[in-house]
């Protein structure tokens, strides 16, 4: 799936901002398609001469003889939208439809390594955005919006080349017997709190937080300071989970239900499990190592009543014992 800017740009005609208009007149008229040049100006930076503006500066009374004898440079576009080759389409795109009226479809020039790539047309970018759009959509998990599986798998692959990283793994626990004594509505009522709560602690610019699947989420961040985040979310959580359920059962701080081997009896209540792999002392190779390490640290998780935090096979945070 294309995501980045970069990955839709298109070589762009580049000439000297001292080249004469009567050239970058023949230039046009040789190329009809071309909808605009890129300006190499004097100090490093890039200019932009789009078609219409060109006519349309030279079309005027005396603009003929005014310009064509006269340097591009004066009458190019010395600020025009330049972005990076990594910038992502649509953050791009709110850029774009943000310039001036009068620019709105001028070529958005892309650069990297220091040096001009290449430009990219309002129509492709559009387009290109309807299309990131569709695709993500069939990425998403359906019941929170959040980012699923496909793109999660991205993210853990990109992870790996970080210098630092915590992935946090986080479940609820007890939510099945929760889900068959309140019911389905319920539960995805609960799940979408959830997955609310944690998105904003965890979905931050450094961040990404993901919906694995039912009552299971994922929060990747960029450097080991996760206890903070953690304990907050457990602590809000504990806050949140009040209000689903009835007020007999908050007393009793457990359900009556049928436990995960089968027999009858009270359930203690929903908690949440956050179990934590870093890299801080341990160097992995593959997201499956990763996933192999965080299933041995969940397993802790589960041997605990409560909200808790297992962070590299240790305790960090627990509530609700």
């Amino acid at each position: 799936m294309l995501t980045q800017i970069g990955e839709i740009a298109e070589d762009i005609p580049v000439v000297d901002a001292k080249t004469k208009c009567e050239a970058v007149d023949d230039l046009f008229k040789k190329n009809p398609k071309l909808e605009g040049l890129a300006i190499a100006c004097e100090d490093g930076s890039s200019a932009l001469m789009m078609r219409i503006q060109f006519y349309q500066q030279i079309g005027t009374r005396y603009g003929y003889t005014l310009f064509m004898n006269r340097p591009v440079g004066v009458m190019s576009n010395t600020r025009p939208l330049l972005v990076d080759e990594a910038e992502l389409i649509t953050d791009v795109s709110i850029q774009a439809m943000n310039r001036p009226e009068q620019e709105l479809y001028d070529l958005v020039l892309v650069s990297g390594g220091g040096r001009l790539r290449g430009a990219v047309t309002v129509r492709r970018l559009l387009l290109s955005v309807a299309d990131v759009r569709t695709q993500m959509a069939t990425f998403m998990n359906p019941l929170t919006g959040l980012p699923g599986n496909r793109i999660i798998e991205d993210r853990l692959h990109q992870t790996l080349g970080l210098e630092k990283f915590s992935v946090l793994y986080i479940d609820l626990d007890q939510f099945k017997s929760y889900n068959d004594g309140y019911g389905f509505k319920q539960g995805d009522l609960l799940l979408q709190a959830t997955a609310n709560l944690l998105s904003g602690i965890f979905g931050q610019m450094d961040a990404f937080f993901g919906h694995i699947g039912g009552d299971d989420y994922i929060a990747i961040l960029h450097h080991h300071d996760y206890e903070e985040a953690s304990s907050r979310a457990i602590c809000e959580f504990e806050q949140l989970k009040r209000n689903f359920y009835r007020s007999e059962d908050l007393t009793r701080g457990a359900i009556a239900g049928e436990n995960r081997y089968g027999s009858r009896g009270l359930i203690p209540l929903v908690s949440l499990s956050i179990a934590v792999v870093t890299n801080r002392s341990r160097h992995y190779e593959t997201i499956d190592e990763v996933v192999e390490e965080s299933a041995r640290i969940k397993k802790r998780c589960k041997a605990v009543q409560g909200s808790i935090v297992f962070a590299d096979g240790q305790t960090a945070a627990c509530m609700g014992r």
